[in-house]
């Protein structure tokens, strides 16, 4: 399968492209400026220009399947949440229905379930993701959201927690494991359809993200 990520650069993306690459995909790794090829080129991936708030979708000529990492950053105002969480997300989802790439995933955030509940500062952060997260539900796109707890650079266990339900939390989790995550899901479709929380835990990750019968 060949599998574009967007905001291949970014903490999740960068540990994505090489483990798809160990389990036998041909990555694509979609980045805003040229000078961060040569990373991307050495986690396995394919380099190539997109950028959210310009031209992006030619980038994702040739995928499968596309997993939407990309994030405006907690350096930036709400103005770049809005154009790269939610408006930059729709955008590709768009992108997929036009070229007939009908394997997506979100990586979202825990909050979303209700983002007047969360903490007071991100809800509008909260809102931006909800509303990409509606959107992709409402698509012709066979998606996976995934609304991982606040993320680590700890090395992954290969291990979680995940609810397919909203859960009152959990332990954080470390941005590898997530990246582990959207590879198991890619390779079950059982997981399409569904929006599944992610924490720190202790079953591995391919039991914890196949949703039961």
């Amino acid at each position: 399968m060949t599998v574009a990520v967007i905001g291949a650069n970014g903490g999740i993306g960068r540990r994505l492209l090489s483990r798809l690459e160990r389990a036998g995909h041909d990555a694509i790794g979609v980045v805003r400026s040229e000078d961060q090829f040569d990373a991307v080129q050495d986690r396995g991936a394919e380099p190539r220009l997109g950028d959210l708030e310009g031209e992006f979708a030619p980038a994702l000529d040739g995928a499968d399947a596309v997993v939407f990492t990309a994030g405006a950053g907690g350096s930036t105002g709400w103005d770049k949440t809005l154009m790269v969480d939610l408006w930059g997300a729709r955008r590709t989802i768009a992108a997929c229905e036009e070229r007939g790439i009908h394997r997506y995933v979100m990586i979202s955030s825990r909050g979303t379930a209700d983002p007047s509940s969360g903490y007071e500062p991100l809800r509008p952060y909260l809102v931006a993701k909800r509303c990409a997260d509606d959107y992709v539900k409402r698509s012709s796109l066979d998606a996976t959201i995934l609304r991982p707890t606040s993320l680590t650079d700890e090395d992954g266990t290969g291990r979680i927690a995940a609810a397919f339900e909203p859960a009152g939390g959990g332990p954080d989790i470390p941005r590898a494991d997530v990246a582990r995550v959207v590879v198991a899901c890619l390779a079950d479709d059982a997981t399409v359809g569904h929006t599944i929380e992610l924490y720190g835990g202790e079953t591995p990750v391919e039991e914890a993200v196949h949703p039961e019968e």
